[in-house]
This record gives structure tokens, sequence and C-alpha cells, in this order.
């Protein structure tokens, strides 16, 4: 006790004088520092203590700052959320607000560069004569599997998905391959820790097991945050892959070119359903790929470090045998699978056409209910869905045979081959790479007590190498059977590569108007490979010259032609009415001036489709807007582009009143009501909010097409002169006869059987007067002959009305009364 209690108090000396010397030591420097500064040390500690409560105010006031920028941005962002908008900068880029709990949270999206879509084009659009592929979308006779088209276009896709190596996305791969090495080392000590636990279970060693528990239990809880932190990273993986590529195709897909028009009417690549792409097909391509970084990397990750501690363990002929079973295993595997890629691709394609049947109804729900057609549509959608089940059916049928022999190959028999391999220490221990018994040992054994003892350690220590190479075989078999399942998991997808390659590659097309006749072939007639023609924005006016008016088809296929060659010009406050029979072409002609039909000849000015010194179209069917009453009458303008305009609510009122629909935001409770428009508002409601767009957007030219049709005359003609009082010069697509008053020329389509017939005048003319005179006559001509239709009718109802019935040899006529 005493030289316990001399150790201690000598123990506290030392650490005292180590403390004194350090005191010391800190006071010299500090005292050698007062005398070389001129500044005493009162005026240094008052220094001091003058910088630190500025420090302290400046973090107060900063932080007061920080709390007032994020109080006004969380204000900012609950009336965006509310009224469906957002904040765009100079650059393109947009913000918009998104609900998080109680608050907002604040995304700023970026525009895709036009420089990156044509860095891009390359890999998705190619010559024919390069690839013999038909302007970029794979060729009909390269089916979805695991081929060189596979790796191109996954390839293309990993150019969007990590556009560079400093982005977030290879940030989060570089994270996620940390924790799978994490979870392989993880694997290794818990196979020699297993191993350990029973050796000290069968030598009967209780600390040691029970530490090993312990040990077991610290282990097991680090593995289980890695194994989470590596499913929750794969996750992040896939919405980072997913986001990129959706605001890619976001950007192709709704863009100045009109893609989202021309991709379903004219192009045809896609089909009916590029809904089905952007949503399903894209999240499955997703979490495929995301899955596939894990499936693929982590596996061939344990191959290497497990078969390294094999061979350490078992020696080179354990190796071998591993080696030549992956080989034969997936040589016969990779033999016998079903083309999962190409059936993957077909159950997509099934699914989309079930979706847009669905689709199709939605749309067409009122039509379908006045018509009653509800069986009809019934029995349309239960064989669409017969068809997909069908081919569902199919795959699982297949699967089944497949995942037997999978399973027997993966599970049991490499389960059985683990064991054949771990027993050859035990009965082979020259082969298995372990030393024999040393003479030394022999010699020592000669004791009963110290032979025991050995026999009990070279037990203890085959059990202990048996149950880590079992788990390392346990291991192994699990990686090479993940590594094996990948194989059917790279062919699903292949197929949703494909799919999501074929919409991109489409989108390129269109956007790049990249269309080609397929090889060996000219183009069609009016096909898009066909267009010729010019379209120039920014001429004070609308002027045609020889454009021939057609209906285009879908690509390759060529157009049908209404007029062959049209010229007219409409210049500022030449009001034009253009009418004519059904099919004439009335609408393709605004169709074709907006640039939705292409110009397959002549030249076509316009102004730019870009506010008041543009043009603006209103479409036969009103379409009216998600969101609020206010963005109702802006569209396609949002709260923030009316405010940067400098518009208010009052001159938004002014023009519902002027467009008769004054009484709206009373009756629907405000400008920030959300309603489903289309459903509140009446036919004749939506036509006239369609003219409260064109009077707040006041453009110089309009094209109305039916724009007033479920209008009254005296309402029509009210809105009529309140956009011509704004100096619109109106284009009207009509029928109606009435409207001719409103406008200074006439364009009068199929006057005959000819394509090429049509009329241009001036209203008041003589030529105008003698054509409606013309017209007149021909309508007093008819009227005259109806006494003669009339008699004529009679005598073919008297006809109808006998029934000759044969019998007898003899001819009876009997008259029977009409219904």
């Amino acid at each position: 006790m005493a030289a316990q209690s001399t150790l201690r108090r000598s123990t506290a000396d030392r650490f005292s004088d180590l403390f004194d010397h350090f005191y010391e030591r800190l006071q010299a420097r500090l005292d050698a520092y007062q005398r070389r500064s001129p500044l005493s040390k009162r005026t240094t500690r008052l220094i001091a203590t003058l910088a630190l409560s500025l420090t302290i105010v400046a973090s107060s006031y900063g932080g007061y700052r920080l709390y007032r920028r994020r109080k006004k941005e969380q204000t900012l962002g609950r009336q965006l959320l509310r009224r469906n908008s957002g904040l765009k900068s100079k650059d393109g880029s947009r913000t918009i607000f998104v609900p998080y709990k109680d608050r907002t949270t604040k995304v700023t999206i970026h525009p895709t560069k036009n420089t990156t879509f044509d860095a891009h084009r390359r890999l998705f659009l190619s010559p024919p004569k390069q690839t013999g592929m038909e302007a970029g979308v794979p060729p009909t006779n390269i089916k979805p599997g695991l081929n060189m088209a596979f790796i191109h276009q996954f390839g293309a896709l990993m150019n969007i998905m990590i556009p560079r190596w400093r982005s977030k996305e290879t940030g989060l791969l570089m994270t996620h391959a940390i924790f799978l090495l994490l979870r392989t080392y993880l694997s290794l000590v818990v196979a020699r820790l297993d191993g350990e636990i029973v050796r000290d279970l069968v030598a009967g060693k209780g600390n040691a097991f029970l530490l090993g528990i312990a040990k077991w239990l610290s282990i097991g809880a680090v593995s289980s945050y890695t194994n989470s932190t590596i499913k929750f990273l794969q996750s992040k993986i896939s919405i980072a892959f997913r986001t990129r590529l959706t605001r890619y195709i976001h950007d192709l897909y709704l863009n100045k070119s009109l893609a989202y028009y021309k991709l379903h009417n004219l192009d045809g690549g896609v089909g009916q359903g590029a809904d089905q792409f952007i949503t399903q097909d894209l999240t499955l391509f997703c979490d495929s790929a995301a899955s596939l970084y894990s499936s693929l990397g982590k596996p061939l990750v344990d191959l290497v470090t497990f078969n390294f501690q094999l061979y350490r363990s078992l020696g080179p002929l354990a190796l071998s045998g591993l080696l030549i079973n992956y080989f034969a295993t997936a040589t016969l595997l990779r033999r016998l699978s079903p083309p999962f890629g190409k059936m993957k691709a077909v159950e997509g394609r099934k699914e989309g056409d079930f979706r847009s049947m669905h689709a199709r109804l939605i749309a067409n729900a009122e039509e379908v209910a006045f018509y009653n057609g509800g069986e009809t549509e019934h029995i349309l959608l239960d064989q669409g869905f017969r068809e997909l089940r069908k081919w569902m059916e199919n795959i699982y049928r297949i699967k089944v045979g497949y995942n037997m022999l999978e399973d027997f190959v993966l599970k049991y028999s490499w389960s059985a081959f683990g064991y054949l391999v771990t027993s050859m220490p035990v009965f082979l221990p020259t082969l298995g790479g372990l030393p024999p018994v040393s003479n030394t040992a022999q010699s020592t054994a000669q004791s009963g007590v110290v032979l025991a003892e050995h026999s009990s350690e070279r037990s203890g220590g085959r059990m202990k190498q048996f149950i880590t190479n079992k788990r390392l075989m346990l291991s192994l078999a699990d990686a090479g059977g993940r590594m094996m399942y990948s194989i059917k998991d790279l062919s699903e997808l292949a197929g949703y590569t494909s799919r999501v390659y074929t919409l991109i590659s489409t989108l390129h097309r269109v956007h790049a108007e990249a269309y080609y006749p397929a090889r060996g072939t000219y183009a069609e007639l009016f096909s898009l490979a066909d267009v010729q023609g010019t379209l120039h924005k920014g001429f004070d006016g609308v002027r045609l010259e020889n454009v021939p008016v057609v209906a285009p088809s879908v690509y390759p296929m060529g157009g049908e032609e209404l007029i062959d060659s049209l010229s007219f010009v409409v210049g500022p406050g030449d009001h034009l009415l253009i009418t004519g029979p059904n099919g004439a072409g009335k609408s393709a002609v605004s169709r074709i001036v907006s640039g939705l039909w292409p110009a397959y000849r002549g030249l076509i000015s316009r102004p730019r489709h870009d506010g008041q010194d543009g043009i603006m179209f209103l479409p036969q069917r009103p379409y009216l807007s998600p969101g609020t009453l206010r963005d109702q009458v802006i569209y396609p303008h949002t709260e923030i582009d009316m405010q940067a305009a400098g518009r208010r609510e009052s001159e938004l009122q002014a023009i519902l009143e002027q467009a008769k629909l004054g009484y709206i935001p009373e009756r629907e409770g405000g400008w920030d009501t959300r309603k489903m428009w289309k459903d509140v508002l009446s036919g004749g409601e939506k036509q006239r909010m369609g003219i409260a767009r064109l009077l707040y957007h006041e453009p110089r030219y309009a094209f109305i097409d039916e724009g007033t049709s479920a209008v009254s005359s005296d309402v029509e003609g009210l809105l009529y002169e309140t956009a011509k009082a704004k100096g619109i010069t109106l284009i009207t697509i009509s029928t109606r006869a009435s409207l001719k008053r409103y406008h200074s020329y006439t364009l009068t389509l199929g006057l005959g059987d000819e394509a090429n017939e049509y009329e241009f005048l001036r209203i008041g003319t003589a030529s105008e007067k003698s054509s409606v005179e013309k017209e007149l006559a021909e309508l007093r001509e008819r009227l005259s002959q109806v006494d003669e239709w009339k008699r004529r009718k009679q005598e073919i109802d008297v006809e109808l009305g006998k029934v000759w019935v044969a019998g007898d040899g003899n001819a009876e006529q009997s008259s029977l009364d009409a219904p």
C-alpha cells in the first residue's frame, strides 16, 4: 500500500511539474509579445474586448438578416405555390416552390442549353448511310437485348444522367461505392468472427465466447447501418438519374419546335404513348440502372475478394474449381436464358396501349355518354387488357422454368460444390494448402496430456477454418448468384433502355427536323422528308406565296393535298375572313401559318409569336389550363410575367367586362380560386375567355378559328369591334356570313372540284358584289325547283308503299299503310 501511495504521489508530482513548465513557457511568450508590442496591456485588452463586441454584433446582425431573408422567401413561396407560379431569371432558369412539411422549399431548375442538344445529337441521330438507322430511331431489325446496340444506347443515356465528373450523381456513385466496399470488408470480418465464436463454443471458453458475441453485435450494428445506407443511396441515385432525364426530355418535348404536337400528329415514332414513355418506362429504367450498379459492382468486388481469401485458405486447386464452376454456370444460364429484354419492351408497349385507351375514354367521356357507348368501350378495354394479361402470363410461364433452373444451379448445386471445396483442408490437407504436422510436434506428443491438448487445438483450428471457409463460400455463392441473376436484370434493362432511347432519339429528330427517306428509296411527295418551304418570322403581316395546303400524314407517308398553290397578303388593318365548305382547308391555313404543319413549298411570312408585336392563335376548342382564375385570362403568362409587365388585377377586371365576363370573379370566389375550369364554364364562356386572352395580350394579328360559334350575334359583334378598336388585325375562320361586316377581305376556299380553286376578294367591291349576286341567283334557282322535288318525293313514297307478293303464278298487289 505504501509503495502504491508513493507511486501515485510521484505521478501527480510529475503532472504538476509538467503543467508548471508549460505555464511558465506560455507566460514568457506573452511577456515577450507585450515587450514587442507598442500598446500597453490595458489598451490591448480594450481592443480585444471591442473586437469581440463587434464580432458578436455583426454575427447577430447577419443572423437577423438571414432570418429576414428566409422569412421573406417563405412568404413568397407560399404565395407562388398558391397561385401556381414561379420566378424566372435572365439566364432562363426557373425557380419554383414546392411544399415541404409545414413550409416551402425553393427548387431552381436550369434549362438544358442548345449546345448540349447539339453535342448529344450525334449520339441519338446518325446518317442512315452509316448506321442503317432511319433518322436516329433504332431500326426494327435490332431487337432489345444484350448486344452492341444496348451498349451504345446505354452509353448515350449515361451522358445525360452523368453530365460531368464533378456532378452530384458522381458524388452519389462514389459514396455508394465506398459503402459497397465497406460491406465487403464487413463480410470478411463476420466470416472470421463466426469461425472464432464456433471454435470458442466447442472449446468451452466462456469468456472468449461472450467477447465474440459482443463483437458480433457491434459489427452487426455497423453492418445494419451500412446496408440501410446502401439502399438509401441506391434510391437517391435512381431519383437523381430520373431528374436529369426528365428535365432533359421536358426541355426537348416542350420547346419552341412544338415537339409535343409534332411527336404525336406528324412523327409517329413513339405512337400515342409518350406519357407512358415519360412516366412509367423512364421510372423503371432509372430504378433498373441504379440497382445495376449495386447488383454488378458489389458481387464483382465480392468475387475477387472472397476468391483471394479462399485461395489463401484452400489453395490453387480449389480456386481453379471455383473458376471452372463460374464459367460453366454462366455459359449454361446464358444459353438457356429467354429473351427477357424483348419481352419487357413488348410488355411496355402493351402497357402503353392499354393506358392510352383509358386516356382516350377520359378525354371523350361526354361524347361516349351521349352515344351511350359504355358497352362498346367496355368491350374494347377488356380486349386491350386481355392482350396485356395474355402476354404477361406468357412471361410468367417462361420465368417459372428458368427460375427453377436458376435456383437449383445457384443455390443447391453451388452449395454442394462449396461443401466439397471447404472439406479439402480436412480430408486432403496437403492439396488444401495446410502444412503437415511437424516432427517436432510428433516428438513432443508422447505425453497423453500434451497429445490431448494438441489434438484439441487442431480440432478447434479445423473447426474455425471450416466455419470461416463455409461463411466465405456462402457469401461467394450469394455474390455469384447475384451476378447470374444480373444477366436477367441486364436483359430487362436492355428493354427499358431501348424504349427510353427511342423516345429521346425521336425527340431529337423532331427538334432537328432530321427526316430522311428510307434507304434505297425516294421521299414520298409531301412527306416530312420532302419539306422545301420557308417559314419567315418577323414580317409585319401574314403572307403566303405559292404555298400548297396539305394535310400531312404520319412519317414517312405522304400528305393529302387540299390546295395546290395558295397566295395572299394581309397587312395591318386588313381584316380577313376565311370561309368555305367543310374539308376545304380553312383550319389548315392557320396550322400552316402557326408552324404546326410544315410548309412543303413556297414562302410563309408572319410576325413573331411573342406578345404585342406578334401574332396569336385562338383554336377551335378553347383550352383552359389548371390553375387560378387569373391564369385563365393571362395564359400562357404566369403571375410573375404579369407583374413584370406592370399589369394589375383591375385591368383584368376591365378586360373581362369587355369580354362580357365581368361577373365571373365574384361568382367563382375571386382571382385566386382554383377549379376545373373546363367543367365550370359553359361553351360560350369558354370562347369569351379566349377573346379575353386576346384582349389581354393585344397582339398585332390574331387568327380566330370558329372562336365565337357559341356566342350570340349581338355579343359577337361587340367582341369583334372591341378587338379591332385595340388595333388587332383579325383573321377569322368561319362559315358565318354575318361576320363579313367586321372584315375587309374574304378568302373563299373549295369553290370547285379542282384543288387550286379559291377566291380572295375585298368586301364591298364590284367583283365581291357580283360574287354574292351569283350565289343568290344559284339559291333562287334551287328554290324554284322545290315544287318539282316535292312532287317527285310523293311519287317515290307511293312506289315504296307498294309490295308485290308472288303466288299461284299470278301477281297480287297489296298496299301497306305507311308507318
